[in-house]
């Protein structure tokens, strides 16, 4: 009994009309509605029994043809500019299917797969301003990446050996961040058993920065009540507005109070490859960062990066008490360093993440990739100053890095019926497969939020966005109530 394909020719033959297909599919992009739903016709054929006996590998690649591809996400499409989503490239496509059909279990071990991801996490230390010895590993995405990153804060910072006794061990744990950091601080607070009230939500300013002064008053008042402050996080792009914090000043803030300072630059970090890097200055100093390649790097889902420069921290944080004997690393053989990856964050069972950054890296090139990034800026700066100049048109905040938050606002409109009309002008570009911004809310006001991280947007494209949110708000504005 084997599942290996009882006719490896055919295997190969539909393994090559998948490669020819799907290059073809990124190459036709533009030529597709933006996001099209689901139909009740493929929910319904997706709706099957269990299916206990097999069918060819053929006949299964037709129903994924049908019914799976016509209907994605629709971020390869060079006018998806939702939430913060990359798009994708051929390579980093190749890449996985490589790595899945070498299939290696990554949690460390002698194989070329672990020389590979120490090789790209060397790379991307380098490449973000950190020390030769930085400690990084390839995790799921920018919540992980964060969540590693606060993981060692809290060893290193906490006072008690907090993995033993957890945290009721000493006085209460707060971290400091903006209010408009991530909803993953929640999640990290949580999980590591501080509750949501160890996060000190504090006030940003005009540009929706941290501020500072407001900071030090409440890590002093913490102090005074008999917290323990452990860590700052700064952004690196907020998630509404791209804004990114005085990081400069977060570092000296840190400092001055003895706290580990984690950047979260989920996207906004790979400024810091491109000429406006000044943007991310500071980011460097942090003592972790994290960031996603699936998002400004343009490279396939999943792959977000963890760096610390303190090594010690990043396995304090996972490495298991003694170590089981099952997971000892041997003197020789495959079971050098077995768990090197794996005592660096919550996973041990680990595809190989890698292939695609070092495949993207080299075959892009590193200064292409930064030239897509700084392309995207000067993108979003361009819309920006299309929509401050159009007079039905209303920039709710200031184009910090690549996200653009506006609305359709015609003179005489009142705020009520600004706040109903846009989320409809917003629901039609993507029901129309015309393009698909996402949403935000800025001081009470529905925004339409584009956010650039797209490799294959034109400038036609953003002139298209705009045609489009000017037609059809005055088209939905005329409709009777």
């Amino acid at each position: 009994m084997t599942l290996d394909p009882a006719d490896w020719d055919d295997t190969r033959a539909v393994g090559r009309a998948m490669v020819d297909d799907m290059v073809t599919w990124l190459e036709t992009a533009r030529e597709r509605p933006t996001w099209t739903s689901v139909p009740a016709e493929a929910k319904a054929r997706l709706a099957e029994p269990v299916p206990y006996e097999g069918e060819s590998l053929a006949a299964v690649y037709e129903a994924f043809k049908r019914d799976i591809l016509p209907y994605p996400t629709g971020n390869i499409h060079p006018r998806f500019w939702g939430w913060v989503m990359g798009t994708g490239t051929a390579a980093g496509a190749l890449a996985d299917f490589l790595a899945s059909a070498m299939n290696n279990h990554l949690a460390g071990y002698d194989q070329s797969a672990a020389v590979i991801e120490r090789q790209v996490i060397a790379w991307l230390a380098e490449l973000m301003g950190f020390p030769a010895d930085a400690s990084g590993v390839l995790v799921s995405g920018g919540t992980e990446a964060n969540i590693n990153g606060l993981m060692a804060a809290r060893v290193a910072k906490a006072g008690w050996d907090i993995r033993a006794e957890g945290v009721s061990g000493g006085p209460p744990l707060t971290i400091y961040g903006g209010a408009e950091t991530h909803s993953w601080i929640h999640t990290a607070c949580e999980l590591m058993g501080m509750g949501r009230k160890a996060f000190r939500a504090i006030p940003v300013d005009a540009n929706y920065r941290i501020d500072i002064e407001a900071c030090r008053a409440r890590i002093v008042a913490d102090l005074a009540e008999g917290c323990r402050p452990i860590a700052i996080v700064g952004c690196a792009g907020t998630v509404s507005t791209g804004a990114t914090d005085d990081l400069v000043a977060l570092r000296a803030l840190a400092d001055e109070f003895g706290l580990w300072l984690h950047i979260d630059g989920a996207f906004g970090a790979l400024a810091a490859w491109t000429d406006s890097k000044a943007i991310v200055a500071g980011q460097e100093t942090a003592d972790s960062l994290a960031f996603d390649l699936h998002k400004w790097g343009y490279m396939p889902y999943e792959v977000g990066v963890a760096l610390t420069r303190h090594p010690d921290a990043q396995t304090a944080a996972y490495q298991p008490a003694g170590g089981p004997a099952y997971l000892k690393s041997a003197q020789g053989g495959i079971a050098v360093e077995t768990a090197f990856f794996a005592d660096r964050g919550l996973q041990l069972s680990r595809g190989f993440r890698a292939l695609k950054v070092w495949m993207s890296m080299k075959e892009q090139g590193v200064s292409r990739i930064a030239g897509a990034v700084q392309m995207n800026i000067e993108q979003s700066r361009r819309l920006g100053d299309m929509v401050a100049a159009h007079p039905d048109l209303e920039l709710l905040a200031p184009v910090a890095l690549n996200i653009v938050c506006f609305r359709y606002a015609p003179a005489g409109m009142e705020a009520g019926a600004l706040n109903a009309l846009n989320p409809a002008i917003l629901v039609a570009l993507q029901e129309r497969g015309i393009a698909v911004p996402s949403q935000t809310v800025l001081q009470g006001r529905f925004a339409i939020r584009v956010c650039n991280s797209n490799h294959r947007s034109r400038d036609e494209d953003f002139d298209l966005l705009i045609e489009a949110v000017v037609r059809i708000g005055a088209e939905l504005a005329a409709r009777p109530a």
